[in-house]
């Protein structure tokens, strides 16, 4: 057996909790004590010199605060250790050029969670078919929602296991990430064709072959405007609206420095549930396409997009004024709702595990040049979904995100291809290969 046969392979895996009102309360505020521990090392880092700032300084700064406060104290000791362990990898982030310099954590705006950094502290068991039991620190056996296999019991040893996870809450309740971590074997080569995709508004992915994929909502709405709540159904769009009109009718009667009342916040509270069910819909639909290109396709081709730059605003500035700024601005949600980028990360990984690869082509030029005789005649794109080739010779007309994917596996295909790093490794999923001897 080949040293390649086995790959090592580590993924995410977010489960629901169900929890009771005290045990909300118990991880809200661990959440918070986390939350502070972050913005008074935070502190602590940026007041003392130079000469003094260690990472032993840090870690006695935090143990004596944990004996001085006893709201900080709620957190878990490896937790604490936890957010430590992250702040200083955040600044590593900064010194390499791959992030900016951390920062203080809002109380409104950042995302309330808690790290568990020791899988064999989980004590993971299957009570039934929907349900499983976890172990969280000073919390005790917690009930979650069982939708996958996980190496857990009998079936953990040292290359299958879980090593870690991270509780998490959302508009919809808190959940937990597992960080998990199999030894697989290596995929053979995918047989499939190839086929070039071409990510739009109109058509969400189209593919060179025809085959496109459209989850059945349009972009936009009869009068041309951005469809913002398009992933909702009619009567949760009306329950959306008269939510947000009754916030604002109560915001107007808060004086300004007054903390928001208990409707009110009752009211946010609701409108974030809705836009988090939109959310979830919209990950299932992406997870459930790139499954199936996955398992379809051997290559598959994509544009280079710099979603950053194509997403900017046009507003311009007080000298130069930008122009058709609303319909820019309704462009660039709906860019930013259909996510591209996640598209992207969901294939590369995906594929690596059925055995296909992902390619990343040049974007210039894609959705204005002919896919039928390869010329840029000028006028071929003046409607934004129709594509007709103004060349005497040719005269070919077709939809213009198909015609971009044809461009886009033709680019592929003569060798214009854009250097990626390796298929698989990506936030998602890392692979690694092991010596046959640790394989099962």
């Amino acid at each position: 057996m080949s040293e390649s046969t086995w790959v090592k392979r580590q993924f995410g895996h977010r489960a629901r909790l169900a929890l009771s009102p005290a045990d909300v309360r118990v991880l809200d505020a661990q959440a918070h004590a986390a939350r502070a521990t972050w913005n008074l090392l935070h502190d602590f880092w940026t007041m003392t010199p130079k000469c003094r700032r260690s990472l032993k300084a840090a870690d006695d700064a935090i143990r004596q605060a944990r004996k001085d406060f006893d709201w900080l104290a709620v957190l878990p000791a490896q937790a604490a250790q936890a957010v430590l362990k992250t702040y200083f990898q955040a600044w590593k982030n900064c010194w390499d050029g791959r992030a900016e310099e951390p920062n203080f954590k809002s109380r409104i705006r950042s995302v309330m969670s808690v790290d568990i950094p020791q899988g064999r502290d989980l004590n993971i068991v299957r009570v039934h078919r929907r349900w499983g039991m976890v172990q969280i620190p000073k919390l005790g056996r917690v009930h979650f929602r069982w939708t996958k296999d996980l190496p857990a019991g009998k079936r953990a040893d040292k290359e299958n296991r879980i090593t870690g996870a991270r509780l998490v809450k959302d508009a919809l309740g808190w959940h937990i990430a597992f960080r998990v971590q199999t030894l697989e074997a290596e995929p053979k080569p995918h047989q499939g064709p190839q086929v070039g995709i071409d990510a739009g508004v109109n058509i969400p992915l189209a593919l060179s072959d025809g085959n496109h994929q459209d989850h059945g909502r349009p972009a936009q709405l009869p009068d041309g405007t951005s469809d913002r709540d398009k992933w909702l159904t009619p009567k949760e769009k009306e329950k959306l609206l008269r939510l947000e009109r009754e916030a604002a009718h109560r915001r107007g009667f808060r004086k300004r420095g007054q903390k928001p009342s208990r409707r009110l916040r009752h009211t946010y509270d609701q409108i974030k549930q809705l836009r988090a069910r939109a959310t979830r819909r919209a990950l299932d639909w992406q997870h459930q396409t790139t499954t199936h290109l996955a398992r379809t396709y051997g290559t598959v081709v994509v544009e280079q997009l710099d979603i950053t730059n194509m997403v900017k605003s046009a507003r311009g500035t007080v000298e130069e004024p930008g122009t058709n700024v609303k319909a820019k601005a309704g462009l660039n949600r709906s860019i930013s709702q259909e996510a591209w980028g996640r598209t992207v990360t969901m294939l590369t990984y995906k594929l690596a595990r059925h055995g296909g690869e992902l390619v990343k082509v040049p974007a210039p030029n894609t959705s204005r040049r002919c896919s039928a005789c390869g010329l840029l005649t000028p006028g071929s794109r003046e409607d934004q979904a129709t594509f007709v080739c103004k060349n005497p010779d040719c005269g070919w007309s077709g939809n213009a995100d198909w015609n971009a994917a044809r461009n886009i596996l033709h680019l592929y295909r003569i060798g214009h291809v854009v250097a990626v790093p390796a298929a698989g490794r990506c936030s998602r999923q890392a692979r690694k290969r092991v010596k046959p001897a640790t394989a099962r």
